[in-house]
């Protein structure tokens, strides 16, 4: 396991994503995104799951229509580079449900844990702290799972079906999650408990 572990850092180490003050700066201004926007509060996904809140999904459409179109720019520029995982039908709905439940429960996504933990949320700590648990399960006994989790569709992608419009493909993927995003409705959760401490 120490040697996976070691092995890991040293590939992302040797990928040229920068120096580690570059990342630490990102993961800065993403974590002060999130805590302007209350994405890490209980509330905003509590709100949204019981469709009284739409700050999450609306902020969820943006960002992705946004990147989506940056990182196809920095991608065909020469500026960035990725490799798209396989399909593996049994170990995506397996995480899809495991990953949903833990949301759920913990009212967040895992990247708002570590930003709630800096504001001294235990909750978030718990979260941290069984995710971790459960990497290290999962990289123990990554070969007895990795059977489990077929079958293998292939590295799939929505450009494999229109090859020479790869842009255009964006662009419309972009404009649509925008626009739905711009006509979702403004609704702002209130917890009740906040209202029941005065």
């Amino acid at each position: 396991m120490t040697d996976r572990i070691v092995h890991m850092f040293d590939t992302v180490a040797k990928q040229g994503h920068g120096s580690v003050w570059t990342v630490l700066f990102i993961g800065f201004v993403f974590g002060a995104v999130i805590l302007y926007s209350r994405l890490d509060k209980f509330e905003k996904m509590a709100g949204f799951m019981i469709f009284e809140d739409t700050l999450v999904p609306r902020m969820a459409m943006t960002t992705v229509a946004l990147s989506s179109l940056g990182f196809y720019i920095l991608v065909q520029t020469g500026y960035a580079s990725y490799s798209v995982k396989p399909v593996l039908l049994a170990g995506l709905i397996t995480g899809a449900i495991l990953f949903g439940i833990g949301l759920v429960i913990l009212g967040k996504c895992p990247s708002a844990f570590f930003v709630s933990v800096s504001e001294g949320r235990i909750d978030a700590l718990v979260g941290v702290l069984g995710g971790m648990v459960g990497g290290a399960v999962f990289t123990l006994f990554y070969p007895q799972i990795k059977n489990l989790m077929g079958p293998d569709l292939g590295k799939l992608q929505i450009f494999h079906y229109f090859e020479d419009h790869a842009l255009l493909v964006v662009l419309i993927f972009s404009t649509i999650l925008l626009i739905t995003a711009y006509l979702l409705p403004t609704i702002e959760y209130k917890d009740p408990a906040d209202f029941n401490e005065n």
